[in-house]
């Protein structure tokens, strides 16, 4: 192994280290302790509710304890179309203007109100049928909303809270433990310091706006790591408290390590003593099982119990902390037979920005999932290519290289998609150029690769050198396209090639400039096989707090960087994307292509444009152990196109480790082997036998499984549904599974993985959620019965199941490339359930270019009903301008057999099958294939095979098996 050292703790703050943060936390616990006499101080006047048009107004008041002055929030809560609703508290004086800034600072006065330019797309219709109910008890307000009026919102006047109600209980509340607090803007007043004796502990002051008495010194400016926050505004957090009662378990708010099921924060055994932390950031060999930040921030949090799942997202981008408490709520002893239940509360705050949060009220996971995607965008669908295998490492460092690695690929026949260049490709590290002497001819090594239709990414960042002579730095400082200080001028900070500059994305004229850098005449030596990699777009700034920018730094409008910070990943991304749907006129001609980013920052809205990973991990177990829940809780909330490196970024990983990290990365919707420029090559071919071997076997996986991989990402384009999925969102009922999180499911197929992340395995156990038979997907080896079994994973095995009930289409040709399978035949694999009967999808395009949505595309429904013995393909697609012309061009590719698992005894006598299409020209006559059944053996099913039945997979079909 790399000797390296373990994440600078030093370098990140702790709850008790960030102001705003120490503050809400001890709000909180002045309010525990108050108890029953405690009062929340907002309230809602009555007297300023009004309700038109789906969007109900009012002014909450925060009545100050000495009653010097009341201070407004205007309240809005709008019933959306889709069933969400969305609450939004804004501060009259700073929504006005009406403060006075510190330092003479340009900053923006009011709170930050634009997160949803950035992270919302679409779902903000407003109710047509919401309705102020006219059985509001006394005090309250109550608006009956969502499909047929399912749904109800309780807004309690004094103190405001509200409550969100379907099947007649509560199942999301706000501020009911009284912990809402928006930090209101006041004048600082000077105050002569006061000498603190030896022994003595220090005086606080009291704090008007919180009833409490509390520690001014963050109010006005904070350090941390030599950097002095400057804090213009004064205190302006946001915070508030959201129950699930009835619920134990909550999932999301990526990114962090640890369970999916999300701990408790407040101490005590097996949980952390700090809240999760969203605070983007480059944290390279980062803990595990630790709620601290890391590069990427998702405030969207799911709740879920037996057959209910609920939802919220805190559309904030300042750095955001979430407490999590669980209360357990004891049955009545005279109520027999009936358990008590668990209550999980949860406390937000924000550093600045609006309260402004989204309520999903199910009832199912996908409901949520569903409506959180209408918000913020269904995840891209992205070329084929992206979801083959890709190579990569810190650096090829020639173009001849990046040749050899490519044809010792094909040497060894395995296949892979992209290789990937990370920054010393530049010439002295400034983006947009090559190194003349390493990659003389990139263009020549990027035919190379195009010949077998295989793709090159290399690596973009935010930061521009500060360098004379270099036109694109030249371009930046002329156009004034930077990220500025807090006194106006250029921020310079300090990254990979030094001094830098960072480009300004909040800055529409910067978007502009961006795109046009990317252009082919522009960025001289890429072809249309590359694509690009943002990485460092936290920012990450080497000489920066927290390894950042400062959060007084100024951005576009002089929204202070504290306001957007976890959206700045994003924009970057944005930008980029743009940048690559159209790089010359043939291009934009043609009406683009689809790109590919990776990204490693991402906030809600991201998953739009690209696909992300889990940054600077380590060569270890626990590390490939801790992927596979990361990856789960990104998929559920709603980035689903995620990926760890294969193989670990720091250490060298033994040859069983690199095999089974393989073996699990088979399974990341986003598949990549990476590592460090310290590391030794681990290319898989250098793994010598068996280990190159078994690798080649779970990259040829992959592969094969591409048509159910394609059709799962897009299942996840248009419904928001993961990619990869936990037990939970495919069992909602089963409450003994609801916390796995080491097993997947792929997509809508059945197929089940459990991948082996312990050091010398032969068997692991899988759980099964239910009664369903389940298969081994390579020898049919039956497990049936609700819980665990134990499942053979010697080296050369991954478990892998197939749950009875679904059809699987896969490729079985092996090829270098996806791009070469484009024509390939299918194989569908009919997994029939206990009562006989499967069925699965496919959805298939031209795997590059936006024609399919134009119809240039084939979904189709596979069916086999038991009863009438037969199977048959119907059309799913809805037919567009281009569809037959894509249907006519897929025409030859053909089903070339059918494998039937869990076949029925009685086809023990069957030889033959009978096959009709539509379309044959001898349609009306029985064309006949021939069926080889095979019996069950030794705990494997009985399978059966149709050979070639020489059918179209983009037609309408039946085959009658009896």
């Amino acid at each position: 192994m790399l000797p390296f050292m373990a994440v600078k703790h030093e370098n990140f703050k702790t709850c008790a280290q960030s102001g705003f943060c120490a503050r809400n936390r001890a709000y909180a616990d002045q309010v525990s302790s108050f108890g029953a006499s405690f009062t929340s101080p907002y309230a809602l006047d009555p007297k300023s509710v009004t309700f038109s048009k789906g969007q109900l107004t009012g002014t909450i008041v925060k009545t100050l304890p000495n009653g010097a002055e009341k201070i407004k929030l205007p309240l809005t809560i709008t019933f959306l179309e889709s069933g969400t609703a969305r609450v939004t508290v804004d501060e009259e004086k700073r929504q006005k203007g009406d403060i006075t800034l510190r330092h003479d600072s340009k900053a923006r006065k009011e709170r930050y109100n634009e997160a949803e330019k950035w992270a919302i797309v679409g779902g903000l219709a407003v109710s047509k049928g919401a309705a102020v109910s006219k059985q509001a008890e006394q005090g309250t307000t109550r608006v009956v909303y969502g499909p047929t009026g399912m749904f109800q919102a309780v807004i309690k006047h004094a103190p405001f809270g509200v409550e969100f109600v379907r099947d007649g209980e509560v199942q999301v509340n706000f501020n009911g433990k009284g912990l809402m607090n928006m930090e209101h803007w006041r004048p600082k007043i000077e105050r002569e310091p006061k000498e603190v004796k030896e022994g003595e502990e220090p005086v606080v002051e009291e704090e008007a706006g919180m009833g409490s008495f509390e520690d001014e010194s963050t109010w006005w400016d904070e350090s941390f790591g030599g950097n002095t926050d400057s804090k213009p505004r004064g205190p302006e957090s946001v915070a508030m408290d959201v129950t699930f009662p009835g619920y134990e378990h909550v999932f999301g708010i990526p990114e962090h390590t640890g369970p999916m099921s999300l701990k408790q924060t407040r101490g005590g055994e097996g949980n952390y003593n700090d809240p999760y932390r969203l605070y983007n950031s480059d944290v390279f060999e980062y803990d595990m099982d630790s709620p601290m930040t890391l590069y990427g921030s998702i405030p969207f949090m799911q709740a879920h119990k037996k057959d209910s799942t609920v939802g919220v997202f805190w559309l904030n981008a300042a750095e955001t902390w979430v407490d999590i408490t669980k209360s357990k709520v004891s049955s009545n002893l005279l109520t027999l037979g009936i358990e008590g239940h668990a209550d999980t509360h949860t406390h937000w705050f924000s550093e600045g920005g609006l309260l402004d949060v989204f309520v999903f009220l199910g009832p199912t996971p996908k409901d949520v999932t569903s409506a959180y995607g209408e918000l913020t965008g269904y995840t891209q669908l992205p070329q084929q290519f992206a979801i083959g295998y890709h190579q990569c490492r810190w650096n090829y460092v020639t173009d001849e290289d990046v040749r050899d690695v490519d044809r010792k690929f094909d040497k060894f026949k395995i296949p892979y998609d992209v290789i990937w260049l990370d920054i010393e490709y530049t010439d002295g590290k400034k983006y947009f150029t090559w190194d003349p002497h390493t990659f003389p001819d990139p263009l020549g090594m990027e035919k190379q690769l195009d010949a077998h239709d295989r793709k090159l990414v290399a690596i973009i960042d935010p930061h521009i050198k500060n360098e004379g002579g270099y036109p694109i730095v030249d371009e930046l400082k002329s156009k004034d396209l930077a990220v500025h200080n807090k006194n106006g001028d250029i921020y310079e900070g300090w990254c990979w090639p030094g001094s830098s500059y960072w480009i300004d994305c909040f800055n529409p004229a910067a978007l502009t400039w961006w795109k046009s850098l990317f252009r082919y005449d522009k960025f001289v030596g890429t072809a249309r096989n590359v694509f690009i990699w943002n990485d460092m777009n936290e920012p990450s700034v080497f000489n920066g707090p927290e390894t950042t920018m400062p959060k007084d730094n100024l951005h576009h409008g002089n929204w202070e960087h504290r306001d957007l910070h976890n959206l700045n990943g994003l924009t970057l991304v944005n930008a980029t994307y743009n940048a690559l749907l159209a790089r010359d006129k043939t291009e934009e001609k043609a009406g683009g292509v689809r790109p590919f980013v990776l990204t490693r920052s991402f906030f809600s809205g991201s998953q739009r444009m690209g696909a992300m990973w889990t940054g600077d991990n380590q060569a270890n177990w626990e590390h490939l152990a801790a992927s596979i829940p990361m990856i789960l809780s990104l998929g559920v909330s709603g980035f689903p196109f995620a990926g760890a490196d294969v193989g670990g970024f720091f250490g060298n990983p033994s040859k069983e480790l690199l095999t089974r990290w393989y073996q699990a990365g088979a399974f990341y919707p986003f598949f990549r082997g990476h590592a460090h420029i310290d590391t030794r090559r681990r290319e898989p071919y250098l793994a010598g036998s068996p280990y190159t071997e078994i690798i080649t076997q779970a990259l040829r996986l992959r592969y094969s499984l591409l048509p159910a991989w394609y059709t799962a990402f897009h299942e996840a384009s248009v419904n928001g549904s993961p990619i990869v999925r936990p037990n939970y969102f495919v069992h909602p009922t089963d409450e003994r599974g609801f916390a796995i999180d080491d097993q997947l499911y792929l997509g809508s197929t059945g197929l089940l993985a459990k991948p082996v992340t312990t050091e010398g395995a032969e068997s692991v156990d899988v759980y099964l959620a239910d009664h369903e038979s389940y298969y081994d997907y390579f020898d049919f080896t039956v497990y049936t019965g609700k819980g665990k079994h134990s499942v053979p994973a010697k080296l050369d095995t991954i478990p892998l199941l197939m749950q009875g009930g679904h059809i699987i289409p896969r490729r079985e040709r092996p090829r270098r490339s996806a791009g070469l399978m484009k024509w390939d035949p299918f194989t569908l694999v009919v997994v029939l359930g206990k009562d006989g009967n499967a069925d699965g999808t496919l959805y298939l395009d031209d795997g590059a270019s936006f024609e399919y949505e134009a119809g240039a595309y084939m979904h189709r429904r596979f069916v086999f009903d038991y009863d009438a013995g037969v199977l048959r393909s119907e059309d799913l697609a809805t037919e567009g301008k281009k569809t037959k012309d894509y249907l006519k061009a897929m025409a030859r590719v053909r089903v070339e057999k059918v494998v039937v698992v869990g076949a029925p005894a009685k086809w023990k006598a069957v030889t033959q099958v009978e096959v009709n299409e539509e379309g044959d020209k001898s349609s009306g006559a029985k064309r006949m294939v021939g069926l080889s059944y095979h019996g069950p053996e030794g705990g494997k099913a009985a399978w059966a095979v149709v050979r070639d039945p020489g059918v179209g997979i983009g037609r309408g079909w039946s085959i009658a098996f009896a």
